[in-house]
């Protein structure tokens, strides 16, 4: 394989690469909890937190600090999901027959 090929090959993958990420800012994730929604890009850029009323009335801080931290974990899970999902789409894509050598 000569130079020019491999520069060639290395400028699509970047290109994949950037096109994976700007889709990974456009998907969305959304995890309802206890109570607690979230939702966040793939990229796991928070875009909404809403809690219900019920727990703001309660008033116990403590335990919404707990559901709220337990929401936001379940939602950065399912976002890393579907970053690996899109990551693999790419690999398989850049090499079909699976990465060279393995």
């Amino acid at each position: 394989m000569d130079l020019s090929s491999m520069m060639g090959q290395l400028g699509n993958m970047q290109e994949m690469m950037q096109q994976s990420k700007a889709r990974l800012e456009e998907m969305m994730v959304s995890v309802e909890s206890n109570g607690i929604q979230i939702e966040c890009t793939a990229s796991k850029k928070v875009k909404n937190i809403s809690i219900a009323q019920s727990l703001m009335d309660e008033g116990d801080k403590e335990q919404l600090e707990d559901l709220l931290i337990a929401a936001l974990n379940k939602a950065m899970e399912q976002a890393d999901a579907k970053a690996q999902e899109e990551a693999q789409k790419v690999q398989q894509s850049l090499f079909p027959g699976g990465l060279p050598g393995f």
